[in-house]
């Protein structure tokens, strides 16, 4: 990130006043065609800023290990390569017929047992007695070596959320996608309302695309979203009594080879349209950290709703919904410090080493000491409403270290030593 670029992203979030931003939807997706003649500085600008899609060209992906190599000469799925190397792999697979609350029931089995229902699947016409399975959410790259499948476009390489789970090394928010044509995705937005890029190795996907406050009026008499937003009931006015009110989803067809950046909080649908495999990541950075926090308040908020009969009754009630809350959405108050806190402590370690800490701390770290004094005015910014925040002042912080003001402090003291940079 160059000092302009720093300069243009805090003039934006000072506009906003802590409040995430919303985003209008574009008349069409941005493509962009060629590597060598767009930035990281062009992207920031662009998209992240705004929270608006777009599509990069096959260019961006041609070197990958993953194009080479697990596809054939006819750009299928290359079955056979993808059961010596992963073929003993325990893989999570979703049942695309089958609905459960706004999903689909998922299972596990060896990959390759899922390659031969796929197989069977082809030569069925497209049709199982088992159903439309879709392997969904594989962990490749913490369960096994990613050595040469592909390469991280430094347009997403800062990706805190990623950097924070490999820092406890326990987890992580890369997966691969993997299913025949007719697989899909029922209507939803990301985790943590990350931003999310999505590749496919081969196979070609329909994306249809909401942007942030659209999907309100998707909502059924009851104020549930939709499963599907391709079905005929939306158009039933007794049970989606705003969907006249809803614009047409934006609509990519994504190519073999083509990345999609999904915004933060874009609802979306996705259909595999050939058989497709694709590699996915969700991902946070300062761009969206508000979004994040502003959606776990909201998280909480349905929680507390939700047992507000036992409050007076259970003990420890607002710790009860801490746990809870971290049981749904994957992440509560407190874990959202730690977050915090990994990330802040790596950017002021940066900062303290000057040039020489650009490229030391791993992923998300090596765009240079501009874009660390943007995160860290960032995470003072969200720090400092958490730490308002009446109900994360009842978690019990005694244990934290730093405790949360002190690290509030190191980050505004940062800030002001870094002004002239």
């Amino acid at each position: 990130m160059d000092q302009e670029t720093r300069a243009l992203a805090e003039r934006h979030f000072r506009g906003l006043g802590g409040v995430p931003g919303g985003s209008g939807a574009p008349g069409r997706v941005a493509f962009i065609q060629a590597p060598s003649a767009f930035s990281y500085a062009d992207f920031f600008r662009g998209f992240l800023l705004p929270n608006l899609p777009c599509v990069f060209s096959s260019a961006f992906t041609a070197a990958w290990g993953s194009r080479r190599r697990w596809v054939t000469a006819a750009g299928k799925p290359d079955f056979d390569y993808l059961l010596r190397k992963y073929g003993d792999v325990v893989v999570p697979v979703a049942n695309c017929g089958v609905r459960e609350y706004n999903a689909n029931p998922k299972e596990h089995m060896p990959l390759r047992d899922y390659i031969s229902y796929w197989r069977d699947y082809i030569q069925g016409g497209y049709s199982s007695p088992r159903g439309c399975l879709y392997l969904k959410d594989w962990h490749l790259c913490r369960d096994s070596s990613a050595e040469d499948v592909f390469t991280l476009p430094v347009y997403f390489s800062s990706d805190w959320l990623n950097e924070f789970w490999d820092a406890l090394d326990v987890d992580d928010y890369r997966f691969v996608y993997a299913g025949p044509t007719g697989t899909w995705s029922p209507f939803h937005a990301d985790i943590f309302r990350s931003f999310s890029w999505s590749v496919n190795i081969c196979g070609r996907k329909k994306w249809l695309l909401f942007p942030p406050g659209q999907e309100e009026a998707l909502r059924d008499c009851h104020g549930g979203l939709p499963y599907d937003v391709t079905s005929p009931t939306l158009q039933d006015a007794n049970l989606h009594p705003r969907h006249q009110c809803c614009s047409p989803p934006l609509e990519i067809i994504q190519e073999a080879g083509e990345m999609v950046f999904i915004p933060s909080g874009w609802h979306h649908q996705v259909h595999n349209l050939d058989d497709t495999i694709s590699i996915n990541h969700n991902w946070v950075n300062g761009c969206n950290l508000a979004t994040m926090w502003h959606f776990l308040q909201q998280e909480l908020h349905a929680v507390q709703q939700e047992i507000s009969e036992w409050r007076d009754s259970m003990p420890d009630w607002h710790h009860h919904c801490q746990v809870i809350m971290r049981s749904c959405s994957g992440i509560n108050f407190e874990e959202f410090y730690h977050f915090l806190k990994v990330i802040a402590e790596r950017r002021l370690l940066i900062l303290g080493k000057g040039a020489e800490g650009t490229a030391e701390c791993g992923p998300g770290t090596g765009l240079g000491l501009q874009h660390a004094v943007f995160d860290i005015g960032r995470l003072a910014e969200v720090l400092a409403s958490v730490i308002a925040h009446p109900d994360f002042q009842r978690v019990d912080t005694g244990a934290f270290s730093p405790q949360p003001e002190e690290l509030l402090r190191r980050l505004e003291e940062a800030i002001a030593a870094a002004a002239d940079l």
